[in-house]
Formats: structure tokens, sequence, C-alpha cells
């Protein structure tokens, strides 16, 4: 699809519902980036792994709140989500990374085929939840939309491994006007699901960050006369961890294509059953 059909097609769908929305994506009519999308509604990474060793990458996320908070955990071998809505895991995310032993070895729109009886799903709060909020507050975000995806680092900061499942903390980056610190730190504090505030604002060294134009997922970003770097907490945390697990298959979806639920975004916690 051509690049300026795509931007209208996108555009169209910021005032969408969440569950209209996942419609499209279910059908295949959308494979695009989610953020912006689903004002309101909280947008959610997905980790799939063996039943085995899903205790240990459950433990991973409660020992790691703040960069993997867990929002839904499937019963295993289903792939449904019914605290989230009408939700099957297979198809309504526009695109899954398929990984063999750490690696992605291929991306699809869905995983219908992939589905095992012995697969367990966890859905994790996403930052780009916020992105609409931001925006409505008169926030500028030059990375949002379907041109650049976010760019995030792998930082310094140790995360409290469980099993095989352990690492740094990934974290995303927004360059945000010094004006709007306060304003972003506040409201995005109201949103904790979707990682809350940010994890550190200013010189990226100090997490552990070299060079924010070389970001080790995403698009670069530059830094503008008047911007500060702002860093979240990213869910990318733990596709990072499952990476160094290396099972020998695990999926997710891929950067910036994340599941939208039906849960308030500024829930401060979702019941869910494991």
């Amino acid at each position: 699809m051509p690049r300026q059909v795509t931007s209208l097609f996108y555009d169209n769908l910021r005032l969408v519902d969440a569950d209209k929305l996942r419609r499209l994506v279910r059908t295949g009519a959308y494979e695009g980036r989610t953020g912006g999308l689903a004002r309101g509604k909280l947008q959610a990474n997905v980790v799939i792994v063996p039943r085995r060793f899903a205790g240990d990458f459950h433990q991973f996320c409660l020992r790691n709140p703040k960069a993997c908070p867990l929002v839904g955990v499937s019963r295993a071998g289903s792939p449904l989500l019914p605290a989230l809505g009408d939700i099957d895991i297979r198809t309504d995310a526009p695109q899954y990374n398929i990984y063999q032993f750490g690696e992605v070895i291929r991306q699809r729109t869905d995983i219908i085929d992939l589905w095992r009886d012995d697969f367990a799903a966890f859905a994790l709060g996403s930052a780009l939840t916020v992105e609409a909020a931001l925006v409505e507050k008169g926030v500028k975000l030059r990375s949002i939309g379907c041109g650049k995806a976010l760019p995030k680092f792998r930082t310094k900061i140790m995360t409290r491994g469980a099993g095989p499942f352990g690492g740094e903390m990934v974290v995303s980056m927004r360059p945000i006007r010094g004006c709007d610190v306060d304003k972003v730190r506040a409201l995005t504090a109201r949103f904790p699901l979707a990682h809350g505030s940010p994890v550190h604002v200013g010189d990226p060294s100090i997490i552990g960050v070299r060079d924010l134009m070389a970001p080790d997922w995403g698009d670069a970003v530059e830094i503008m006369e008047g911007e500060v770097p702002v860093f979240w907490a990213s869910s990318l945390t733990a596709q990072d961890a499952l990476a160094r697990a290396e099972l020998a298959i695990s999926i997710t979806v891929s950067p910036g294509h994340m599941l939208i639920t039906d849960v308030d975004a500024k829930a401060d916690a979702v019941t869910f059953r494991v």
C-alpha cells in the first residue's frame, strides 16, 4: 500500500473504537502500528511461551512490574484473554515476531497455524497507550504515527531474574520539550499499567545509553533545541529476556504493533485468573 494511502488510513483510524479496530486487525484490513490509536484504551505487548516456562516468565513479570506490567494471562492452550475483551491472541495483533532459539525467524500477521495446546499467553501494558492522551494535552510527539518507530535502548539497569529470564531493562525514549517535562511526568503517572512515569530524564549515559542516534530497536530520533530525552521502562524488556532465554519457540507481537484491549487506559489493576 502506498505510504500516502497508509497515512490517510491511519489518520482515519484515530476515531475508531477498540472493538472495531480489533476486527479490522483480525480480518487483515489493518497491519500497521498502533501508537496513537484507540484513545482511552490500554494497549498491550504479548509474549507467548510453552507451558513449561510459563511459571518462570510469570515470576519475571511480577519481579519487574515497572518494565513488565502484567495485565493478562491466558489459560494454557487457550488463545483467549477474556479479562481484556473479546480477544483471540492468534489474530488480534497487527504483527507477530516468531522466535526460534532466541532469534526472530519470521514475522506473521496471524499465528493460527502455529498455535499449540501447551502455549500460554501473557499481556503486558504498553507505553503506546498514553500517546493519544499526551497529544490531547498539547504534548508534541515527533515519533508518533506510522512514520517512525519509537527508539528503544538496552540500559545498565538490571532486572530481577526468574529461571532462564533476565538481563537489563529496556527503555523507550521520547524527545519532550523542556517546558512539558513536568506535565508529562504527571500525566504518565496516571497510567500505571502502561509503565507509569519515566524512569529517567536527561543525560542518557547515567542509565548506560551511549548514543541516542543508535537505538537497539526502532528508529533514531534527533533531540532538537529546547527538548530533553525522556525515558520510560519498556515491555521490550520482556522480549529481550525471551531472546536471551533461547527457547526452542516463543512468540511476541512485533514492536509498535500492540494488542488493543477494552481496559480503561487509566486502570490501576486488571482482575484475571492465572
